[in-house]
């Protein structure tokens, strides 16, 4: 069974529902029956900041807290799913922090996080006031799942802005509906 770990990287203070979650949940809603999903909103994670320890004590202790719910929600997952608004042609501050604790988590002994991770496939939602802009973000992404083995999805784009301006874009919202269409990782 698949398994889609949503991971909203909007920084929009709580109960506002930015346009990248809004496509994203459009595109949750057509998942095939049976399929697994789990959101979270990172930026309400208690998320440190990455400490990079690999050239003095080498390895890192199995993480604690927020930290390991994320670890562990990542390593279930069969599908990983960036929910990404562009922040200055870029990814968002919390998502950013994530993957840097990839670095970690790579050398945490036991976790065998690459290994794990091959195979998964990573997309990403996002949306943005111009899509040839968002292409450094979307190319950031797709070289964090290259070098995990990770099968890198097409991203799905939406016209962004004020919240809501992503339902006056049909297109995306179009394609939102037959996003996940292929098939799932068993």
């Amino acid at each position: 069974m698949s398994h889609f770990l949503f991971l909203n990287a909007s920084t929009r203070e709580p109960g506002h529902v930015g346009n990248s979650e809004t496509l994203a949940r459009q595109a949750a809603a057509a998942l095939p029956a049976g399929s697994a999903q789990t959101w979270l909103k990172l930026a309400e994670l208690e998320l440190p900041p990455f400490v990079d320890l690999r050239h003095t004590a080498g390895s890192y202790p199995l993480p604690e807290g927020d930290l390991k719910t994320l670890l562990d929600a990542t390593l279930a997952a069969t599908d990983l799913v960036f929910v990404s608004p562009v922040y200055w042609f870029s990814i968002p501050s919390p998502a950013k922090t994530y993957l840097d604790h990839w670095s970690a988590w790579l050398r945490v002994p036991g976790v065998d996080f690459k290994e794990k991770m091959a195979g998964k496939r990573l997309w990403v939602i996002a949306t943005s006031g111009n899509r040839e802009r968002a292409q450094p973000m979307f190319d950031s992404y797709r070289l964090c799942a290259e070098f995990l083995g990770m099968q890198f999805m097409p991203p799905l784009w939406g016209k962004g802005g004020a919240p809501g301006a992503v339902l006056d874009d049909g297109e995306a919202l179009a394609a939102a509906q037959a996003y996940f269409g292929e098939p799932a990782l068993a």
